[in-house]
């Protein structure tokens, strides 16, 4: 029997369409741009680094990153800043736990070495109860947690304190002679020069007014200047006024005994100081310049072998040097 149409099965096709994404190339390209980009920052921050960073600070870096052999007995890291070191090191296996001292040694000279290192920074060692340790001490430049101020330098102290004793003993014989100078140039003084005894001793410039036979510079058991001394004294107000060192003004007399029920030569030699030092004052020296004020009566003469000559009868004014800080 023929089959018809309608008994006929219909056939099914099914079809499969691969759909391809487009309109990109993707991402890798940024991932290199970002790359380049952190690789370019990284660099100009290693040029900025190695230009503000100093020679030490260089050479502590390059140490700190050496590589250390157990068998090697070089300090790793042993400069500014850092400080690393190796096991190598004397008592670096003891215990760390006694007292430390520090004990700074001077700076040693430069050598010329083929490698051109340069300076050698100072050490100081620390003791630790299992023995020495070799730590380095930071100075300037160095940004060290060991940091510490450098020593005082001795020999530069002495050169500079050296420096200005030299510049005070010029400002005191430039002072003499300007003293000198002005007694000489008044025709009313210029008798009385040598009555004027300037010098330089240990304790600063010293100006004494002296007596002398038949030309005495007080009335003779009095404290009262005559007008020859009050001259005197006018010529060396201004020159002391020119100096900054403070002043101390001493009154001496001879051995004769001073003739009086209630008063001796420490009381007339005193009152003779006293008022050189009124007159100085009122010549406009300040008042607080004026360290002291003695009487040494017939003690200290100025001619031990003559004690009753009249150049012991004398005033001493003493500019006194600046103190010499302790060393």
């Amino acid at each position: 029997m023929a089959s018809t149409k309608k008994d006929a099965k219909p056939t099914i096709v099914i079809r499969r369409e691969e759909v391809v994404e487009g309109g990109h190339h993707g991402g890798a390209w940024k991932v290199a741009y970002a790359d380049f980009v952190t690789a370019m920052m990284a660099f100009f921050l290693l040029m900025w680094l190695l230009n503000a960073t100093t020679q030490e600070q260089k050479r502590g870096l390059a140490d700190y990153f050496s590589p250390n052999s157990l068998t090697s007995r070089t300090n790793s890291g042993f400069g500014a800043p850092f400080g690393g070191l190796t096991p190598n090191l004397d008592g670096s296996l003891a215990s760390d736990r006694g007292a430390v001292q520090v004990v700074l040694s001077p700076q040693h000279p430069n050598i010329d070495t083929d490698d051109d290192e340069g300076d050698v920074p100072a050490k100081a060692t620390v003791r630790h109860d299992a023995g020495p340790v070799q730590t380095p001490v930071a100075f300037e430049g160095s940004t060290g947690a060991a940091a510490a101020p450098p020593a005082p330098t001795p020999v530069r102290d002495q050169e500079v304190q050296a420096e200005l004793e030299r510049r005070e003993k010029q400002a005191f014989e430039r002072a003499a002679q300007q003293i000198r100078d002005a007694v000489k140039g008044d025709p009313a003084l210029a008798d009385l020069a040598k009555q004027l005894a300037i010098d330089i001793t240990p304790e600063g410039l010293r100006i004494q007014i002296l007596d002398e036979d038949k030309l005495p510079m007080f009335s003779t058991g009095s404290s009262a200047l005559n007008e020859r001394a009050r001259a005197l004294l006018s010529k060396i107000a201004p020159v002391l006024l020119r100096l900054p060192e403070n002043i101390a003004i001493a009154g001496h007399t001879d051995a004769t005994p001073y003739r009086g029920p209630d008063r001796s030569n420490w009381d007339l030699s005193a009152e003779r100081a006293n008022t050189t030092r009124r007159l100085l004052v009122d010549a406009g020296l300040p008042e607080g310049r004026m360290r002291s004020v003695t009487g040494n009566a017939d003690r200290d003469p100025l001619l031990p072998a003559d004690p009753m000559a009249a150049a012991n009868r004398r005033v001493a004014i003493l500019v006194l040097r600046n103190p010499t800080p302790a060393r």
